[in-house]
């Protein structure tokens, strides 16, 4: 999928309608995806999917498993939640009609009264409480009620997901108009791809059962193509008529993966190996990447679009720290354990660092003895392992500094000067090596502040005046020398939290949240200015002091 610009051609941006839905015929037709503990309820979970009756008589669970599945039922022609073969938790008292199309959602959150909610179209319609964990061993089926029953949907169903662990709506909600999304802690997506019925998002395996097969009919959703591929370049046509793509540059405008690497669950105890990562352009929790090739905190990051970098930090034991020279590596659009890549010019923890799609920098720290400052700055070329090379040195020795950058410039800002915090701003050209120049001032003085950008404006959120905790978010235009500029505030103050970005959106993932750590996740949208909004949680609960990184930020072209 890409966005496709140019002066020549108009309207090619509209979005174009999603044609994948599967049709049953009411007779024998139903997909099957093996026993898996993915759909298992636990927990909180969410079901939802479109569906479009031909028939609504008779008993009809579009999306079912035997054995207790807690799902959505038909019963002459009335909606209700079950707990399939077992119980019925609620009549609903809502009818669906046939030739349309309706968004289900079935969601669970918690473990209160009426904790299990259906929606239709967006709209609450009926409550009830169920904590049954449950886990059958039987397939779970689309098209038919149950791996042994035989109600076929006669009718059409579209973009199927499940969510394990993630009560995504908790009250009435407006239907997404876009195609669905692999998102955190999904485990099922399918019926949403127009050249296949057995197509899934998660890597599941189908089994396409009768007569079920693709259909041009659909709920009118739409691709969002604010995230693609920007191909730049005046486009023409051959002399036959036939279209020539632009022959310019391309650049990446969205989607991509956020990284967390490493970190800890508090100051007090073990530090952490663990990488989760994130789809950026889709809410949602995170979920388990692998592990660093040793646990580590205050280490620092960088990407290009396919390699991540993790480099330097704190290791174990909290009581005596040690401080890493190593560095790690990732493929990023696999998962994962990591693997070495060499080692930083000096051994330090605090450090800071951002890349173009070619060269990683990384500047400051802290060393032995007594918690030294670094002004060092060391660069390294991400497709090729080996140790780091000096680059230059920062206008001050300093620990903690926020870093952002585009695919030319890396600016540091504030980070903790002795004794004290400053809110200096130093940038460098990637390309070269050289002292770091002064760029501007924050507009307060602040260590353990952290960087994203897109590739022409520079975020820099959160940190501590040691030993207030500050919810600012601000923004400068990475090309233009001068200060910083007020753009919003985080959900809540913290610190010491990673920061992935793409072009369109910055993340900000886990942190320091006087006097624990946080699992919270929050987004902005880079181009604007305002507020930060909920994103979702870190999967393996709270962690910070890690760093964040992507293979879609704005040093990527």
């Amino acid at each position: 999928m890409g966005i496709l610009r140019t002066d020549k051609i108009s309207g090619l941006e509209t979005p174009t309608a999603v044609t994948g839905s599967v049709a049953f015929d009411g007779s024998g037709d139903y997909l099957e995806i093996a026993d898996n503990s993915d759909f298992d309820q636990p927990d909180d979970f969410t079901l939802e999917y479109w569906v479009y009756y031909n028939s609504v008589s008779g008993d009809i669970v579009p999306v079912g498993r035997d054995t207790g599945f807690i799902t959505l039922q038909t019963v002459s022609g009335e909606l209700r939640i079950v707990r399939y073969a077992q119980a019925t938790l609620v009549e609903t008292g809502f009818s669906p009609v046939v030739n349309r199309w309706y968004h289900y959602a079935l969601v669970r959150s918690g473990s209160g009264s009426n904790n299990v909610k259906a929606y239709v179209d967006g709209v609450f319609v009926g409550q009830a409480s169920d904590t049954t964990s449950t886990s059958p061993s039987e397939p779970l089926n689309i098209g038919r009620n149950g791996d042994t029953n035989t109600n076929y949907l006669n009718g059409y169903v579209s973009n199927v997901r499940f969510l394990k662990g993630t009560a995504l709506y908790t009250s009435d909600f407006t239907v997404p108009t876009q195609e669905l999304e692999v998102i955190g802690d999904t485990v099922l997506l399918c019926c949403n791809n127009p050249d296949s019925a057995g197509a899934e998002g998660t890597g599941k395996s189908i089994t396409v059962n009768g007569d079920a097969a693709v259909s041009t009919l659909s709920p009118g959703l739409t691709r969002d193509f604010t995230f693609g591929t920007e191909f730049k370049g005046v486009t023409t046509f051959d002399t036959q008529g036939y279209f020539v793509p632009p022959s310019g540059t391309t650049e990446q405008r969205g989607g991509g993966r956020g990284i967390s690497q490493g970190g800890a669950p508090s100051p007090s105890t073990a530090r952490s190996e663990v990488i989760d990562y994130i789809t950026i352009s889709s809410m949602g929790n995170s979920r388990d990447f692998g592990d660093l090739t040793e646990a580590r905190s205050l280490n620092g990051g960088c990407a290009s679009s396919t390699r991540g970098i993790c480099a330097g930090g704190y290791n174990e034991p909290v009581s005596s720290p040690g401080y890493l020279n190593t560095i790690d590596y990732i493929t990023i659009a696999a998962t994962g354990n990591a693997v070495n890549f060499g080692d930083l010019t000096v051994a330090r923890n605090g450090l800071s660092g951002t890349s173009s799609s070619t060269r990683g920098v990384f500047a400051g720290g802290s060393k032995p003895p007594s918690d030294t400052k670094e002004n060092v700055i060391d660069y390294l070329t991400i497709a090729s392992l080996g140790d780091a090379i000096n680059f230059g040195d920062l206008s001050q020795l300093k620990r903690n500094t926020g870093c952002t950058g585009s695919a030319t410039r890396a600016i540091w800002a504030g980070g903790q000067v002795g004794p004290t915090i400053t809110n200096v701003m130093d940038y460098v050209t990637i390309a070269s090596t050289g002292d770091a120049t002064d760029f501007g001032d924050l507009t307060a003085n602040r260590r353990h502040c952290i960087g994203s950008s897109s590739s022409t404006r520079g975020i820099f959120a959160g940190g501590t005046t040691n030993p207030t905790l500050i919810d600012i978010i601000e923004y400068v235009t990475i090309s233009t020398l001068g200060n910083s500029q007020d753009f919003g505030n985080l959900t809540d103050a913290r610190s010491e939290f990673g920061g992935p970005s793409n072009k369109i959106r910055a993340v900000f993932m886990g942190g320091w949240d006087s006097p624990t750590y946080d699992n919270r996740i929050d987004y902005i949208t880079i181009a604007t200015t305002g507020d930060a909004s909920d994103f979702g949680n870190l999967g393996g609960g709270v962690r910070g002091a890690m760093s964040g990184i992507s293979d879609s930020h704005g040093g990527i072209s």
